[in-house]
This record gives C-alpha cells, sequence and structure tokens, in this order.
C-alpha cells in the first residue's frame, strides 16, 4: 500500500490529496502550516494529518508550498532527510522552481520528480506534466503514476520544457473559467437565464475539448465542420478574429512564461 505524503494543503495540493483518496490503498499523511486545514481534510477523505517532519514516512512526498517557503521549509526538513536510509522520492509542484535547487535546499541527492498539475485533477480531469531524475526508478515512477491515476491524464516532458507547457495547463484553466464567463455574458445578453447560460458554456466548453482528444483531429478542422457558409458561426468567428482574439490568447501564455518581460 503506497504511502503518500502532502507538505501543504492549498488550492492545488488539496486537489491533488482528493485525486489520490479515489485510489484504493493509498494511505495519506497530511500537513499544513495550519494544522486544522489538514485534520479537516484528513477527516473528510480518511486520511491522517500530521506535521512536515512527520509527513517523510511517505514513498512519496508532495511539497506542495509557494517556492518562496521553499527554504524555510528544508530548513525543517534537512535533519530528517540527512540521517534517512531509504529517503522517499520528492515530489515537487513548486512553479519555475528547478529540480537542481530543489536538490540545493535539500542537501543531498534525493529521488525527486517535478510536476505541473492543474486544479481539474480534483475532478479527474486534470492534466499533470512532469519529468523524473535520475535516481527515480523505473518502478517508483510507475508507482507514483498508478497511485496518482485518478487525477487524470500524465505528460512527461523533458524538464526544461515544464514552465512553458504549465503557461497552458496550469494557467489555461484561469483563462478558459474567463472565456466560459465571458460566453455566459453573451447569452444573458440575449435574454438567457444566468444559470443557463453557465451550464451551456461550460457543458460545450468541455465537449468540444474533449472531441479534440478523442478524435485527434486539428481544432482548425473541427471548427471548419461547424462554419456553414453565410452561417451564424462563421459570423461569431469573424467578430472574434476582428477583436483580436487568438492573439489575445498567444499572448496570455506569452506573458504568463514571461517572455513579454
Amino acid at each position: 500500500m503506497p504511502v503518500l505524503g502532502f507538505i501543504g494543503t492549498g488550492n492545488m495540493g488539496s486537489a491533488l490529496v482528493r485525486a489520490a483518496a479515489k485510489e484504493k490503498g493509498n494511505r495519506l499523511l497530511l500537513a499544513n502550516r495550519s494544522p486544522e486545514k489538514a485534520e479537516a481534510l484528513a477527516r473528510e477523505l480518511g486520511g491522517e494529518a500530521t506535521d512536515n517532519v512527520g509527513a517523510l514516512a511517505a514513498d512519496y512526498v508532495f511539497l506542495g508550498v509557494k517556492p518562496q517557503m521553499l527554504e524555510a521549509l528544508f530548513q525543517e526538513l534537512r535533519p530528517a532527510l540527512a540521517s534517512a536510509e531509504t529517503p522517499p522520492v520528492l515530489v515537487s509542484m513548486a512553479a519555475a522552481t528547478s529540480m537542481e535547487r530543489i536538490l540545493s535546499l535539500a542537501g543531498r541527492e534525493l529521488p525527486l520528480i517535478r510536476i505541473m498539475p492543474n486544479t481539474p485533477a480534483a475532478i479527474g480531469k486534470g492534466i499533470t506534466l512532469y519529468d523524473c531524475n535520475p535516481l527515480v526508478s523505473s518502478e517508483a515512477e510507475c508507482g507514483f503514476l498508478q497511485a496518482m491515476a485518478a487525477s487524470g491524464r500524465f505528460l512527461k516532458t523533458e524538464e526544461k520544457y515544464i514552465d512553458a507547457g504549465a503557461c497552458i495547463s496550469g494557467c489555461g484553466p484561469a483563462f478558459v473559467d474567463l472565456f466560459v464567463e465571458a460566453l455566459a455574458d453573451g447569452g444573458v445578453a440575449c435574454g438567457l437565464s444566468r444559470a443557463a447560460a453557465l451550464e451551456l458554456a461550460a457543458a460545450m466548453t468541455a465537449g468540444a475539448a474533449e472531441l479534440i482528444l478523442e478524435t485527434g483531429k486539428h481544432p482548425a478542422r473541427l471548427k471548419d465542420e461547424v462554419c456553414s457558409p453565410g452561417g451564424t458561426t462563421i459570423r461569431g468567428v469573424r467578430a472574434l478574429e476582428k477583436g483580436g482574439f487568438r492573439s489575445a490568447v498567444m499572448e496570455a501564455v506569452i506573458a504568463a512564461y514571461g517572455l513579454d518581460k
């Protein structure tokens, strides 16, 4: 039975905890800066609340704290990590923080998996970018993927591309939320109730995305299949192009990556 430790149960950490709880056989150790938060989540999901050092008793330890908090965290963890004969596999989800940096803070060589998940993991619809350092065995990698399978898809990615990919998968849910909200606003302007407009916009977005994944068709082709000559859809597409829709989306990803600085 794999033991998964989670240090930090904020929005992203708790999303992964919820996914892990769906896999039968996972034992969960939860730690948080506010202990009552970890305790509440442990009660809800059948896990065990502990402290940061206690979470190191796990096979895989997820570091769910903000990048600026890592140094203080490792000051606390370093003695226990140094004395561990068989250290856990660390799983870092810290944005823009390399594996080299994590190991420098840890003070020793350790098996390390770097991940960039997204919030839909909480409902099994996430996609997680990940890479492993050479100390992660194939068995440990497979065990990690199996333990977290309920979170959704996994895409193994060279570490140097993880930050760029995260600007789509990690930041993307916020961009999509804006899109869905705007679609619903348009529906309300046309007389739909807010509830109906939101349901239509959200369900359509989910279905359109799934159609791309299931069929493997290029989105341009799928778009063309909806646009009848002289029809309503192509008029809407024209309005989006006039407003710079595609350029705005590209610029959002580029800005998130920091190339606009």
